[in-house]
């Protein structure tokens, strides 16, 4: 008969932080290994115990710290949340689809706090764009009642505000996969949110690709990935038909009104093309008509078109409106200035950034350039390149 207690505790190893579990599993099986006297292996199993209370009594203080949680009914993914959460606690890898506005990005990470995740490593969610990634850690740390670096914090190029009680990380999708070179087994997480899967970036299926072959090595860990897209089958495949989970939109009733920048009026002149800031102008001041109420969300290629459209702007003089631009080179303070609605109408300009990233609250209208920075690969120069080109009527 096997007296041996190394059996026993090998399963109090999952009670234990996530960085802490490979180290706690190579001591029991070098103890396997040995033939100590009684002793002496009695002396090592006291060591073990010790270090492995340390780490449990870490992550029960860090479970202690969960708040209440609540969740805006009207949200999609809020009704679902049983459903989800079953999910998640029954499988390792989970995809949810859900169209813009649906919740997933806000809401998910409060589904994995209910479950106790966040308790043996952070959880860590990516984001591709940097501004997505710092207005969601400031939403759910407002949501949280907690400040930024406490429960939540973010980490991209330049900023760091996650501190080692943080419950989650809110990050660039760059920022986990510098990681990886320090961290191979990424042991200071124990749930991973890949949000915005369906942008397919290089880091995206870099790390799709990688986290296939670490799951297997930590069965602790848990993979969310999330899209606004339901063409995620593949996906779904890739990591053995994960449970693939979909949930509605909110829905409203939209009117679309194409406005080419080209006039037809005058037959015998030759069509040319509206300049585009008279455009937009125009386009203003026809939703200005509809009525006094609901913000404007404004669609533009890059920086340079929403600078000059912005100065075009504000020399016409439009009474009660203020105007705000959002693109990744803005301070964070200026930022952070949409999600707070003022007294003036506003208008906002932006990348296309604002248009599943992240959600900007009081937008009523959205003027549509046509316009967008397309990442292009160039087969004679061998780089990657951003021309502004037309977009399809159907985007």
């Amino acid at each position: 008969m096997n007296t041996s207690p190394l059996p026993k505790l090998f399963r109090l190893i999952p009670k234990a932080m996530s960085r802490d579990q490979a180290d706690l599993r190579r001591k029991l099986r070098l103890l396997e290994q040995k033939s100590l006297p009684d002793d002496a292996l009695l002396e090592e199993i006291i060591k073990w115990q010790k270090q492995w209370e340390q780490s449990q009594q870490r992550r029960a203080r860090r479970a202690a710290t969960i708040p209440a949680l609540h969740y805006p009914e009207e949200l999609p993914v809020a009704q679902q949340r049983q459903r989800i959460a079953e999910a998640i606690r029954r499988h390792q890898v989970v995809i949810l689809c859900g169209e813009t506005g649906s919740g997933k990005t806000t809401q998910l990470p409060k589904i994995c706090l209910e479950l106790q995740r966040g308790c043996g490593g952070w959880i860590g969610m990516t984001q591709p764009r940097r501004i997505a990634a710092r207005s969601i850690a400031d939403y759910l740390a407002q949501d949280l009642r907690s400040e930024i670096g406490e429960l939540i914090g973010y980490k991209m190029r330049f900023h760091d505000r996650v501190s080692g009680d943080s419950l989650l990380k809110v990050m660039t999708d760059g920022v986990l996969l510098a990681e990886i070179q320090s961290d191979r087994l990424l042991t200071r997480y124990d749930t991973l949110i890949i949000d915005e899967a369906h942008e397919r970036s290089l880091n995206i299926d870099f790390l799709l690709g990688y986290l296939k072959q670490l799951l297997p090595k930590r069965a602790d860990l848990k993979l969310i990935i999330s899209s606004a897209t339901l063409d995620m089958e593949r996906i779904s495949r890739h990591f053995q038909e994960a449970p693939l989970l979909e949930v509605a939109g909110r829905t409203y009733p939209v009117e679309t009104r194409y406005r080419p920048l080209h006039s037809w009026e005058d037959e015998e002149e030759e069509s040319e093309e509206k300049d585009l800031e008279q455009g937009i102008l125009e386009a203003v001041q026809e939703l200005y008509a509809l009525g006094p109420h609901g913000d404007i969300l404004i669609f533009l290629p890059g920086e340079r078109e929403i600078r000059e459209i912005g100065d075009f702007l504000r020399h016409q003089e439009l009474q009660h409106t203020e105007i705000l631009p959002l693109f990744a080179r803005l301070s964070m303070a200026d930022q952070q200035r949409i999600f707070h609605p003022g007294g003036k109408r506003r208008l906002i300009l932006a990348t296309n950034v604002a248009e599943t990233s992240l959600t900007v609250p009081g937008i009523r209208y959205v003027i549509d350039s046509g316009l967008a920075r397309i990442s292009r690969h160039s087969g004679r120069t061998q780089v990657r390149r951003l021309p502004v080109e037309k977009i399809s009527q159907a985007s």
